[in-house]
């Protein structure tokens, strides 16, 4: 019988084109289904064959799990105290084997054992083909389309078959069985029972490696796309730089008549290329993710990782485009929230800062609107800047001496000290419960005592955007923030 079992893995690994070891792991696994038909309930069995002789031998198993986990399946669990009385040394994890009968290989039933050992092949089979696939290292999956799923396409590659999901094809793209597709891979499941790949022809990644196969100046290091942002089907806009001075990004990109880029925007089915030059200055950045509208001012805001951007009235619908697709597009390319403003916006945002400033150095430095006016005019928006700001560049001011100067830093630091006192007088008036918060800094608790926000009650009664506007952050973080401050009301 032992001599049987080595013919038949020599056989069928043979046969199959797979690993003497697939074929030796199917035969036990086998077996050991077989033997667990002669025990009731839930039994583990492992079967062990040898690999030179073909002579195996059976064990039935117990897992050793924690005491105070219990019992869950009775036939195939031992609690780790009962496990130490037989072996001391044992962890939870282990197994306790006892050798048992070994079934004949004749009365398994020969189809049954069959039926085991050719799915395991072809498991393995399936294995080896993805991973001969994935070898390859190829990033956009070229193939025919096989039949259609649901609303999903499944395209072929060989003997290698990809999901591409309704949600992943561009917008209006009509796909017939034995059209061929280019799509990028995205995600690799190996634990499904269909294709194991999936692709998508929407994600940014599709793009960029197109344009990597059009341009090879990005293969060779020349150039690199730092990121990109599409709307499918309708426009796109990717940003470049080039690490050799002699070659222009932007052109290179394009082509000779834009060849390069017309091959691109013909695989996505006439979508609209914008080729913007990085620049490692955020706002320059933001400036040209915009065109092809001119800017005429922009505001950083580093806090709110936010950028006031003005226009004059004839760029303002370029500059936000249809529905709003240019901004957008420019936003998710940069990374920044873009705020598009008017002149007449900007100019009366900025005087309403100018006057929120004057106000705050007239108040706290208790000095003139004068002063106030040429301390905004040097460029100083805070106390902190005033109190700390090296005393060299102040003494550059014209309109002060050393004496004003020296004078204006003390009050300033004067200023922020009972500033400071008042904020942990105020802090002392939150509740515990909103301290030990998850997710709440000691300056996001100091901003909510400010605007009396001292209980999770108190919290989980604003809404989104209040509470965005009182800790400066984004609505998604705000919403999460009250859902915590709230989830004691269910409890209770």
């Amino acid at each position: 019988m032992s001599r049987e079992i080595l013919m038949l893995v020599d056989a069928l690994a043979r046969e199959k084109n797979v690993d003497r070891e697939v074929v030796f792991g199917a035969v036990e696994a086998a077996l050991a289904s077989a033997t667990k038909r002669l025990y009731e309930g839930e039994a583990d069995v492992r079967v062990q064959i040898d690999r030179e002789t073909g002579e195996y031998e059976s064990f039935r198993r117990w897992h050793v799990v924690p005491d105070e986990a219990g019992l869950q399946l009775p036939d195939s669990e031992i609690l780790l105290f009962e496990a130490r009385e037989q072996i001391p040394d044992i962890e939870v994890g282990d197994y306790i084997e006892e050798p048992i009968e070994s079934i004949a290989f004749g009365r398994i039933g020969a189809q049954a054992a069959k039926q085991v050992i050719l799915q395991k092949i072809r498991d393995a089979e399936r294995e080896q083909i993805l991973n001969d696939f994935l070898a390859r290292n190829d990033k956009i999956f070229n193939g025919t389309v096989k039949r259609l799923d649901k609303g999903d396409v499944i395209v072929e590659s060989g003997k290698v078959d990809a999901r591409l999901r309704r949600g992943d094809l561009i917008p209006k793209e009509n796909l017939r069985v034995g059209d061929r597709v280019r799509a990028v891979i995205t995600k690799i499941d190996r634990t499904a029972r269909g294709p194991q790949i999936e692709i998508s022809r929407t994600a940014p990644e599709f793009m960029i490696e197109l344009f990597r196969l059009e341009v090879p100046e990005i293969e060779q290091g020349l150039l690199e796309i730092k990121s990109c942002a599409r709307e499918p089907g309708v426009r796109a806009k990717i940003a470049v730089v080039s690490h050799d001075r002699r070659v222009d990004p932007i052109g290179t990109c394009v082509g000779i008549r834009g060849s390069r880029v017309t091959a691109v925007t013909n695989e996505l089915g006439g979508e609209r290329v914008d080729i913007v030059l990085w620049s490692e200055d955020p706002a320059q950045f933001v400036i040209g993710a915009l065109a092809p509208a001119n800017v005429s001012s922009i505001v950083v805001d580093e806090e709110k990782h936010a950028m006031d951007v003005a226009v004059d009235e004839e760029n303002l619908a370029l500059a936000i485009g249809r529905t709003g697709q240019n901004v957008r597009l420019a936003s998710e390319l940069t990374g920044w929230k873009i705020n598009i403003l008017s002149a007449e916006e900007s100019d009366a945002r900025n005087t309403q800062e100018i006057e929120k400033m004057r106000s705050l150095f007239v108040e706290k430095l208790d000095v003139d609107q004068e002063v106030a006016d040429i301390l905004i005019a040097e460029g100083f928006t805070s106390l902190e800047e005033l109190a700390y700001v090296p005393i060299n560049e102040m003494l550059e001011i014209e309109a002060f001496d050393e004496d004003t100067v020296n004078e204006l830093r003390e009050r300033a630091r004067n200023a922020l000290l009972t500033q400071e006192i008042a904020r942990e007088q105020k802090l002392d008036e939150v509740d515990e419960a909103l301290k030990s918060l998850e997710g709440l800094s000691t300056e996001d608790l100091a901003l909510l005592a400010e605007a009396g926000v001292l209980t999770l009650d108190d919290l989980g009664d604003l809404a989104t955007d209040e509470l965005a506007g009182i800790l400066h952050t984004d609505d998604e973080r705000a919403a999460a923030l009250i859902l915590k401050a709230r989830a004691h009301w269910f409890d209770a």
